[in-house]
């Protein structure tokens, strides 16, 4: 896409105004196509091993498409524009090594337009808010628990506090909090389904989009805050909402259930290719903003998994512990397969 411009096209005319990256997009990339050979051989006769070759490709393709992106960070005051990268997952549970390698990629990409992933595990946490005190723009990934998300937001705006004690200058750090969607419908249908009553089918393919719309009635009210009011009026953003995993895992669905029904200000959707493209397609021009209506039938709707007895806490805990796991096998996988 960088080579072709077919990226720099997709900001022209398809409205992309940001890109993002994980271990297993980029394990999909480097290993599924012949596109790296020739840098990983020449990286190799450098004498770098497989995941100092791995960090050279992912540093040259975030940077490049900094740069493609770069107009767009200008013309928004750098409210948009962004290209993330993500540290190692194997790192998930280190709060100081998730620390030091988010700083590595900023000192390696210098780009002000680049987001360090930092996944919401309970180690992660405070690496957010010590590379937030830092005036490190981060993107929070793999959020699944309102309680987790409510940490999350805490987190952002302590270290921004931090940040401003120490004499630091608050408006240009950026910030999304990355909650993830399709999944939450994924593991919960599987429970509705084996609960198998009309009221546990009337939530099949419903909850994720609950979960999410909850998520933003939590950051309407944060965000609202006295104590955001302060920061605000020293120049600090809004951290933005982000919908990710937003590609139906199940064919029953309608392919844009989860971009069509999460319009609301001042959030960001991220979506793959085919996804875009599905909206081009068939997707409403002009989709209504949810309402706070909808928020707290969200809300009730969460709260009739509890009364048919699925447990949100053991739901949310599966899903950060499986998107773990996930990437991190990614990332084994992706160092193995440039080893060999």
């Amino acid at each position: 896409m960088l080579d072709t411009g077919e990226l720099a096209r997709r900001i022209e005319e398809d409205a992309v105004s940001g890109v993002t990256s994980n271990p297993t997009i980029f394990a999909n990339a480097i290993v599924g196509s012949s596109e790296y050979e020739g840098q990983k051989e020449a990286l190799r006769r450098d004498g770098l091993d497989p995941e100092g070759i791995v960090r050279e490709l992912m540093a040259e393709d975030i940077e490049r498409a900094c740069d493609v992106l770069l107009p767009v960070w200008k013309a928004t005051g750098g409210d948009d524009g962004y290209v993330s990268v993500e540290v190692s997952p194997v790192l998930a549970t280190d709060t100081q090594a998730t620390i030091e390698e988010a700083r590595m990629w900023v000192e390696t990409i210098a780009r002000p337009n680049l987001l360090v992933k930092v996944p919401a595990t309970r180690e992660g946490i405070p690496a957010i808010r010590a590379l937030t005190a830092e005036g490190i723009s981060v993107n929070v990934t793999l959020i699944f628990s309102l309680q987790r998300y409510a940490e999350v937001i805490d987190a952002y705006m302590s270290g921004l506090e931090d940040l401003i004690a120490g004499g630091g200058e608050p408006r240009g750090v950026f910030s999304v909090a990355s909650f993830f969607v399709s999944r939450f419908d994924t593991e919960v249908d599987r429970r509705l389904e084996a609960i198998g009553t009309d009221e546990a089918r009337s939530l099949l393919g419903k909850t994720a989009v609950a979960n999410a719309r909850a998520a933003y009635g939590l950051y309407l009210e944060r965000f609202a805050s006295d104590r955001f009011d302060a920061l605000a009026s020293k120049g600090a953003r809004r951290q933005k909402p982000l919908w990710a995993s937003t590609s139906t895992k199940n064919p029953a669905y309608h392919d844009l259930l989860y971009v069509e029904t999460l319009v609301a200000p001042g959030t960001v959707n991220t979506m793959p290719l085919e996804t875009i493209e599905a909206y081009q397609d068939h997707g409403n021009p002009e989709p209504p903003a949810f309402t706070d209506e909808d928020v707290a039938a969200a809300r009730a709707d969460l709260d009739r998994l509890g009364a048919l007895g699925i447990d949100y806490d053991d739901v949310v805990d599966t899903l950060e512990r499986e998107g773990v796991e996930k990437f991190e096998k990614s990332w084994r996988e992706l160092l193995a397969a440039v080893g060999s």
